[in-house]
């Protein structure tokens, strides 16, 4: 038996690194020829070649995706994953403890659909190996590539998307970089359990998306939400599974290289620190960076920055760690909150060493006496709120969507 069993698992390691073969294709070999000192990031990455079989232990692998056919307004972008590397590689090296690899690129298929399929069958394997896909686009309906591979697996998704607008709908059936979102939401199986939307600007976006996401009780932060305290966000990607970017976020005086690029948006600074989030998250399993068109690019300005929103979710990553309330676990306080007007309670949990907090938010349609609950991300300010007897709105959504 115990044969039969080694016997099949080397078959798959050569399915794997087959199906891998198949699909990627190596970088310019100047990006690894290049003389880093010991102090960057490039003197320590696990390259293509050498990381293409999987045997190296790994954390996380770059996949660039030279794909932009279905970018309405922002053709070009497929062009930018190599430049980006060069940037990122010159950068400082990252804690040793992350073992960062690069794959490659993939190729456009013959068909979007055969992209899709590359994307979302290399993003799996690297799931069901515990490794952080990180995608350079490429455009951002790739998400739904990502989204494919999340699925493949049958577990809960939480996606989160960073961009100036919801790319809800637009009239078209074929997909493409603004209607993806409600292909997300329609595709079946659905293993979506919840999306939120981080740093949109209302006057780009549709009252229709805003709608959609209020009946569905999606959390959705415009720009200046978000910018009035960029801290409020980070429960939001520490509860995400997916988190998608897009470079269209960033205010075109920061980033310039993207045909949707609007004088208003994140700066580079909270672009960063999103990604940085995102990488503590010990629930996020893969990131993706989409958007970057080099024809806009103004003396490598965007370029630069995508680099260091990768190399931020890297450091964030390098301090990831356990960290989830458990009962009679010495390193949480339990906070419990009684409504005196409404005859209910909430109850927080604090960590010690984090100052992280969490909410128990009852499953079920009562939230009275309610014995089952989740443990749902918040902030201090969801308990202050609750202090003042107001329902905290993260609270609220949550139940609904629970119930």
């Amino acid at each position: 038996m115990a044969q039969w069993l080694q016997g099949c698992c080397y078959i798959y390691f050569i399915a794997s690194r087959i199906m891998l073969e198949e699909f990627l294709q190596q970088p310019d070999d100047s990006l690894y020829e290049a003389s880093y000192s010991e102090s960057q990031l490039g003197a320590y990455l696990i390259a293509p070649a050498q990381a293409a079989n999987l045997a190296d232990p790994m954390d996380a692998a770059l996949i660039g995706i030279k794909e932009d056919r279905a970018s309405k307004r922002n053709a070009g972008s497929a062009a930018a994953p190599d430049d980006i590397r060069q940037q990122l590689f010159q950068l400082m090296r990252l804690d040793p403890s992350v073992r960062l690899a690069d794959l490659g690129n993939i190729q456009p298929g013959a068909t979007l659909k055969d992209t899709y399929i590359a994307v979302r069958q290399v993003c799996e394997e690297l799931l069901r190996r515990r490794i952080i896909p990180i995608l350079i686009g490429g455009s951002h309906d790739l998400t739904f590539a990502q989204y494919l591979a999340h699925q493949c697996l049958n577990q809960p998704v939480q996606a989160c998307l960073v961009d100036s607008s919801i790319d809800f709908f637009d009239g078209e059936d074929p997909i493409n970089d603004e209607n993806f979102v409600g292909r997300i939401m329609v595709t079946e199986p659905t293993v979506l359990s919840s999306l939120s939307v981080l740093g949109y600007q209302t006057h780009l976006t549709t009252p229709e998306s805003l709608a959609v996401l209020d009946r569905l009780h999606y959390e959705h932060y415009r720009l200046g939400r978000l910018r009035a305290d960029i801290s409020e966000m980070e429960p939001v990607l520490r509860s995400a599974t997916l988190v998608s970017m897009d470079m269209a976020a960033v205010r075109v005086g920061d980033s310039p290289a993207n045909y949707l690029a609007s004088p208003n948006g994140l700066f580079g600074e909270e672009a960063c620190q999103l990604a940085y989030y995102a990488g503590q998250s010990n629930e996020v399993r893969s990131f993706g960076l989409y958007g970057c068109n080099l024809v806009y690019d103004r003396n490598e300005q965007s370029l630069r920055l995508a680099a260091q929103i990768i190399w931020y979710f890297l450091e964030g990553l390098a301090t990831r760690r356990t960290d989830f309330p458990k009962a009679g676990d010495a390193n949480y306080l339990k906070y419990t909150v009684q409504f005196t007007n409404h005859g209910y309670e909430l109850t927080f949990w604090k960590s010690r060493h984090t100052d992280r907090w969490w909410m128990e938010v009852p499953v079920g349609t009562s939230r009275r006496n309610s014995r089952k609950f989740e443990l749902v991300a918040c902030s201090y300010r969801d308990y202050q709120a609750a202090v003042r007897e107001e329902l905290p709105d993260r609270w609220l959504k949550a139940h609904a969507r629970m119930s």
